[in-house]
């Protein structure tokens, strides 16, 4: 049975220095995890002691929305095999990347010194443009510094049949927001409100960083387990049939419903290295395989198709799903006026969860754990308990709900906002595990 209501309990650690001005997201200090903050939710250390406390000596640690690879990095730290699971390409690629290694550190090193010392001479053919980069990165950056970006991506990627190459993009990439004299920080960018740089000379970090990631691979050369990330949607069955074996445990944290926009998060990188260059083109190329768990990607057809499942999925489970539902209802009418449609957002997000969950049920072993880092939510003044409602979801799916408790107060960061509501949110970290013996 599911917990009634959450609480502080001592056998899972709290987060380190939970609360309040905490840096959430990827480390910038840890190995591999510090090439580049992904603003993720999921705190490398904290990643780190769930796995700790499971205590596993062996196996697959899965992560089914496995960001840039944080679980991963400390699944392979404790000699455990990990697989993960991410939509983002982009972020996809840079765990790969991370987890499943194509160049050396000596061959990371090597075409370092190469661009570098090339980045000095005057180059070769046409010289890039900067009227051509797009406007967000235009306004990004000093003209001198966009020059010498603009010169290092022409050079990494004048390499680009050689796998080190991949490595010094993502150089370039952690460089962008090092080097940028606006607000470039997470969720979005501001290139209207100027700051000072933290590094004046981009050549100089490119260095640096390029050298931390050989630093990092050449930590690695010797290990023997296996891990990688599967670029795709976690509601594909596809996908998961990718997986070799049944995992010991999965450690994730799963998008909040908060409205943060994982796609746009990453938009300064998209459009600097030209994976995309239009609103459009991201929501197409980058969006298109996320599950809603933002306003920017709900649609009334998709609430139309969650609620019919959501309806349809009551005469299974009952009082759980039915009050769901109502959440539906009752955001919609607090909506009022409001442009942002939560009431959108809430059946798909759950729906999606639901489906989710029903493949991750069948790549874990039995009597395996589940642990899911998630948030409540609260739009416009409704409370969504996330949690609990992921719970019981994770019970129609075939788990057991073991434990639902709390590990900080969070969505503190707008006090003077007058819309703001007035419920109090906090991180819960959800207990499941897989029964050992069938379900009459």
């Amino acid at each position: 049975m599911p917990v009634s209501s959450p609480e502080t309990k001592p056998g899972w650690p709290p987060e380190p220095a939970s609360g309040r001005g905490r840096s959430h997201g990827t480390s910038g200090v840890e190995p591999f995890d510090r090439w580049f903050r992904y603003p993720a939710g999921f705190a490398s250390d904290y990643a780190a002691l769930l796995l700790d406390n499971l205590g596993l000596t062996s196996g697959t640690v899965v992560d089914c929305f496995a960001g840039s690879g944080v679980t991963g990095t400390a699944a392979r730290s404790r000699g455990l095999n990990f697989v993960g699971i991410e939509a983002h390409p982009l972020v996809a690629e840079l765990a790969t990347l991370k987890l499943s290694p194509i160049a050396t550190s000596g061959e990371v090193r090597e075409l370092s010194q190469k661009v570098v010392a090339s980045a000095h001479q005057p180059l070769s053919g046409a010289t890039p443009d900067l009227e051509d980069e797009p406007d967000l990165v235009r306004r990004c950056f000093s003209p001198s510094v966009l020059d010498q970006l603009v010169r290092l991506r022409h050079l990494v990627r004048a390499h680009a049949d050689t796998p080190a190459s991949s490595y010094l993009k993502w150089a370039l990439l952690g460089v962008l927001r090092d080097v940028a004299d606006v607000k470039v920080g997470w969720p979005y960018q501001r290139p209207g409100v100027t700051r000072r740089a933290p590094y004046a000379d981009p050549i100089a970090r490119f260095t640096a960083r390029a050298e931390i990631m050989a630093s990092d691979l050449e930590s690695i050369a010797d290990s023997e387990t296996h891990a990688e990330v599967l670029i795709g949607d976690a509601r594909d069955g596809g996908v998961w049939s990718r997986i070799p074996e049944p995992a010991a445990a999965c450690v994730a944290s799963p998008p909040y419903l908060n409205n943060f926009d994982y796609a746009d998060a990453t938009r300064l990188e998209l459009y600097f290295w030209g994976e995309v260059t239009t609103w459009g083109g991201m929501c197409r190329e980058v969006r298109a395989d996320m599950l809603t768990a933002t306003t920017q990607q709900s649609s009334v057809g998709e609430k139309a198709a969650a609620l019919d499942w959501l309806r349809n999925h009551t005469t299974e489970t009952g009082e759980r799903i039915l009050s769901l539902v109502g959440l539906v209802e009752e955001a919609q009418a607090a909506r009022g006026n409001r442009a942002k449609e939560y009431d959108r957002v809430v059946p798909a997000y759950f729906a999606a969860m639901a489906s989710v969950l029903g493949h991750l049920h069948d790549h874990v072993e039995p009597g395996g754990a589940v642990l899911w880092l998630v948030g409540d939510s609260a739009p416009y003044g409704v409370h969504v308990d996330t949690p609990a409602l992921v719970g019981g979801l994770a019970q129609d799916a075939g788990f057991d709900f073991a434990e639902d408790v709390r590990l900080r107060i969070r969505g503190n960061r707008w006090p003077s906002n007058a819309d703001r509501h007035q419920v109090e949110l906090s991180e819960r970290l959800i207990v499941l595990r897989r029964a050992t013996t069938a379900q009459p």
